[in-house]
C-alpha cells in the first residue's frame, strides 16, 4: 500500500463542508481532500446570498429558530436548529479568522459593522454576506488556508468510484467503512485510498434536474456512495427550486440571488403586472417554495417563457453596490437591471434530504461522516431556509471535527485494501450512451418529478429510472470507468431515491406539492420520509 494514501481523515468534496472540516481536523490529523474536478467547482463557490446568522441587537436565536422552523413545515428536528442557530456568531468569527472579507457598513459613530440583509423566510435582518459573491469569497479563503496546510493533501480530478467497508470485504463486526477507490482523472488509472474516518462533503444532487442553478458536479454522489454502501438516506423528495435563476440561452445556471428580492425587487409577469401578493401575504419575501410554485403556475397559465424581477426603481448605485456580479452579468448578457426587470426562470437548486446523520455528523455506518448539503440533518425539514445552508456546513464540520479528534487515537488503521479489478472490462466505444441516458434523467426528473407532482406522473418516472439503472449497470459492468461514467450511475440511484420518497409522501408539504394530496395530511405528527438500503 503506498504510504501517501493512508491518511487519518479522507474528505470526499473540497467546498465550504470539506474545506472547513479539513481545517479544523489538520493540526490533530493527516487528511487528504478529494475534488472531483479543480478544488474552487463546487455549490460553494456559487452561492451568492450569504450565512444566516444572529447578530443584530433587534434579533434573537428564538426569532432564528423560529423563523427556520415554519419554513421547515413541521419536519425539522428542534433540538438540531437550535445546536445550528446558537453557532451562527462563533462560525462567523472562525471565516473572519481565516481571512473572509464580509461586506461591512460604516455607522454614524464611524465604527465598522458586518452589513446584515435579509433574505425570504427570516423575520430580521441577519444573513451576513461579502456583496453578491459569498461563497466565492469563503471558498477563496479557506482554499488558500488548506493549500498552506502541511497535514492537508489536495487531490483534484480524483472521482469516487466507491466506498470499500468492512462488509463488502466479508469482515465481521460491525459495518465499517476502511477506504475507496478512486479514479485519478487526468492520469487515467483508479488508486486505492485507505483511512481511519471518511466524510461525505460532497453537496447535493440538483444536476438530476434539467433546469438547475447548481455547477455540473452536483450530481448526488455522496448520497449515491452512501446508499451503496448500506446507509440511510431521508427526505429526498424535498427539491428545492430556487424562483430565479436567469432566463438567458447563454447563462445556464446563474443565479439572481434571493437578496434582490429581500432589497425590495418585485416579480412581474410579461405584461408588467406583479403577482406574488396573489398568493402569499408575503409576497415576494414568501418562502421559495410557495415564490416558485407561483412562478411555475403563471408560466403554465399563461404558457409564458418566464417571468421577470424588476428591482430599477431602487437607485442604481444601490444596485451596482448591493449585486455587482449579477449586474456585471447582466450587463454582459445585453441586460441593465439598473434601468429595466431581469427575465428569471424557477432551477433545481437545494437538496434537503440526504444521508441521514446524528447531531455529530455520524451516518450508519462505522466511521463515515457526511457534513453539508449532502446530509439530513434535520434542520432544513420539508424546506431550507434561505442562508442557512452554508451555517450547516460550517456547524457540522466543527460538530464532525470535535468528534472524530476525540475518536482517532482509538481507531486502528484499515488492513490492506485489495486493489481495484480491470482484468474484465474494456474502453468503452458507445460513449453515446452515456449522454443519451444522462439526457434523458434529466428531462424526466424535470417533466414529472419537478415543481408540481403526480402520482401517475411520478410512477412514469420511476418505470423509467428502473430501466436507466438496468441499463448503466450492465454498461458499468463492461467498460473502463469514466468521470461521465461514475456521475451517471450516481445520478440515476438519486432520481429513483427522489421519485421512491415522493410516491411514499402522501400529502403535500413544504418543497413536495403533489395534485393528488393538495393540502398537508395533519391527522398525526409528520415524519421524516427514510428510505433503507
Amino acid at each position: 500500500m503506498d504510504k501517501d494514501i493512508t491518511y487519518d481523515a479522507l474528505i470526499i468534496g473540497s467546498g465550504a463542508s470539506g474545506l472547513s472540516l479539513a481545517l479544523r481536523l489538520a493540526d490533530g490529523a493527516r487528511v487528504a481532500v478529494l475534488s472531483k474536478v479543480a478544488l474552487s467547482e463546487g455549490n460553494t463557490r456559487y452561492a451568492q446570498g450569504g450565512i444566516s446568522a444572529v447578530l443584530d441587537a433587534q434579533d434573537s436565536l428564538e426569532s432564528h429558530i423560529e423563523d427556520t422552523l415554519v419554513a421547515g413545515a413541521g419536519l425539522c428536528d428542534p433540538d438540531v436548529v437550535r445546536l445550528v442557530v446558537s453557532q451562527g456568531k462563533e462560525c462567523i468569527d472562525w471565516l473572519l479568522q481565516h481571512g473572509v472579507a464580509f461586506t461591512e457598513i460604516e455607522s454614524t459613530d464611524g465604527a465598522h459593522h458586518l452589513h446584515l440583509t435579509r433574505e425570504g423566510g427570516h423575520t430580521h435582518r441577519r444573513v451576513v454576506h461579502a456583496a453578491d459573491a459569498t461563497g466565492q469569497v469563503v471558498e477563496s479563503s479557506l482554499e488558500a488556508h488548506a493549500r498552506a496546510h502541511p497535514n492537508i493533501e489536495l487531490f483534484e480530478y480524483h472521482n469516487v468510484i466507491d466506498l470499500i467497508t468492512s462488509a463488502k470485504l466479508g469482515l465481521s463486526g460491525p459495518r465499517r467503512v476502511l477506504g475507496a477507490y478512486v479514479l485519478d482523472a487526468r492520469q487515467q488509472r483508479i488508486r486505492t485510498f485507505r483511512a481511519r474516518v471518511i466524510a461525505l462533503a460532497t453537496g447535493g444532487a440538483s444536476k438530476v434536474y434539467l433546469y438547475t442553478s447548481n455547477p455540473d458536479v452536483s450530481t448526488g454522489d455522496g448520497i449515491a456512495l452512501a446508499w451503496r454502501a448500506g446507509a440511510r438516506v431521508a427526505n429526498m423528495e424535498f427539491i428545492q427550486f430556487h424562483p430565479t435563476c436567469l432566463y438567458h440561452p447563454h447563462a445556464r445556471s446563474f443565479l439572481i440571488s434571493e437578496a434582490v428580492r429581500g432589497e425590495g425587487g418585485r416579480l412581474l409577469l410579461p405584461d408588467g403586472s406583479a403577482f406574488m401578493h396573489r398568493f402569499d401575504p408575503r409576497g415576494e419575501l414568501a418562502p421559495r417554495d410557495i415564490v416558485a410554485r407561483a412562478i411555475d403556475h403563471e408560466m403554465k397559465r399563461l404558457g409564458a417563457d418566464c417571468v421577470y424581477l424588476d428591482i430599477s426603481h431602487r437607485p442604481a448605485e444601490f444596485i451596482r453596490s448591493h449585486f455587482p456580479t449579477i449586474h456585471a452579468r447582466c450587463l454582459e448578457l445585453g441586460m441593465d437591471m439598473t434601468r429595466e426587470p431581469i427575465p428569471v426562470v424557477p432551477a433545481a437548486h437545494y437538496t434537503c434530504g440526504g444521508v441521514v446523520t446524528d447531531r455529530l455528523a455520524r451516518t450508519d455506518i462505522e466511521g463515515l461522516y457526511a457534513v453539508g448539503e449532502v446530509a439530513c440533518t434535520g434542520l432544513h425539514g420539508a424546506n431550507r431556509m434561505a442562508s442557512n445552508s452554508l451555517l450547516e456546513c460550517l456547524v457540522f464540520a466543527k460538530q464532525a471535527s470535535l468528534d472524530i479528534l476525540n475518536r482517532l487515537p482509538d481507531i486502528p488503521l484499515p488492513p490492506a485494501l485489495p486493489e481495484w479489478d480491470e482484468s474484465k472490462v474494456t474502453d468503452s466505444d458507445e460513449e453515446v450512451v452515456v449522454s443519451h441516458n444522462w439526457d434523458e434523467i434529466r428531462r424526466f426528473m424535470w417533466d414529472y418529478v419537478g415543481i408540481v407532482r403526480t402520482d401517475k406522473r411520478l410512477q412514469r418516472a420511476l418505470h423509467r429510472a428502473e430501466l436507466l439503472k438496468q441499463e448503466i449497470a450492465e454498461y458499468y459492468g463492461n467498460f473502463r470507468v469514466t468521470s461521465d461514467l461514475l456521475e451517471l450511475r450516481n445520478l440515476v440511484i438519486v432520481a429513483e431515491l427522489i421519485i421512491r420518497s415522493a410516491l411514499q409522501r402522501r400529502e403535500s408539504r413544504g418543497l413536495h406539492f403533489t395534485l393528488d394530496y393538495p393540502a398537508p395530511d395533519d391527522s398525526h405528527p409528520p415524519k421524516d420520509t427514510v428510505l433503507v438500503p
